[in-house]
């Protein structure tokens, strides 16, 4: 049985939506920084719904990149390292950057 074949319209979907949500979480990613330095170094409280936010589109960060994932063949080892570039504020920044280049030249998107 063959696969079936992934178009290039369905990539460039599916890269669309990881570079967005990269973003996204980048920038929910800096300000639950901020929400942290606010909360234990000045103790200003109230801004506990930033975590809540942040959460909500890390998952959907998730979604997005195993997407991307499976539809570009990437190995378990770099989805992994993809997923966890959301973690550290800016590196899913400067990952996304990188692997739109790379995607784009392999698809010629």
């Amino acid at each position: 049985m063959t696969e079936p074949s992934i178009t290039s319209g369905e990539i460039r979907k599916a890269l669309t939506g990881y570079r967005a949500l990269a973003w996204m979480t980048g920038i929910w990613l800096i300000a639950l920084c901020y929400e942290m330095v606010m909360k234990y170094v000045y103790h200003v409280e109230g801004l506990n719904w930033i975590a809540v936010v942040h959460g909500w589109v890390y998952f959907v960060y998730l979604l997005f990149t195993a997407n991307l994932a499976v539809k570009v063949r990437w190995p378990i080892a770099k989805t992994v390292g993809v997923l966890l570039a959301g973690t550290i504020p800016l590196v899913g920044i400067i990952v996304e950057q990188v692997q739109t280049k790379e995607i784009k030249e392999r698809y010629g998107l």
